[in-house]
């Protein structure tokens, strides 16, 4: 669903310390990807198109706090990952960090708003085959 939140990601000075927590007191289950000094928080269950399956429900990441990522950050579902860039700057925004591949799943991308804040942008890639490239409920790193 275009405009829809797909994702957030929270920063952690110490990602271990940071799991044990959400994990301890939600449940949430990890996945690291250390090659990505990144790990994939799932918050819900899975369906078997790899899409949260309880409806309103998103999964997460947790990521080493660097730099200007501080704070949490939610990402935004777009069509067309180039042209919301595009609009961002147009109103006021900047890119934070260009539009980047993630293999076989999509691109995203930050930003930052006209208060400042970072929030991410995701777009989901068409799958061979198929039309169109809005998210539908897609998770990042499903």
């Amino acid at each position: 669903m275009a405009g829809g939140v797909v994702h957030f990601e929270i920063p952690a000075d110490d990602e271990s310390r940071a799991r044990e927590f959400y994990s301890s007191i939600f449940g949430w289950e990890f996945q690291v990807l250390p090659e990505m000094d990144y790990s994939l928080a799932m918050t819900t269950p899975m369906d078997e198109h790899g899409r949260p399956a309880v409806s309103g429900s998103i999964n997460g990441g947790l990521f080493r706090r660097t730099g200007q990522l501080t704070a949490p950050v939610v990402t935004v579902d777009v069509a067309d990952i180039d042209a919301a860039l595009e609009q961002i700057v147009a109103h006021g925004g900047s890119v934070h960090r260009e539009k980047m591949e993630v293999s076989g799943s999509g691109w995203n991308a930050y930003f930052k708003d006209s208060e400042g804040n970072i929030v991410g942008l995701w777009q989901n890639a068409v799958p061979e085959g198929g039309a169109g490239s809005a998210a539908s409920g897609n998770d990042l790193g499903a």
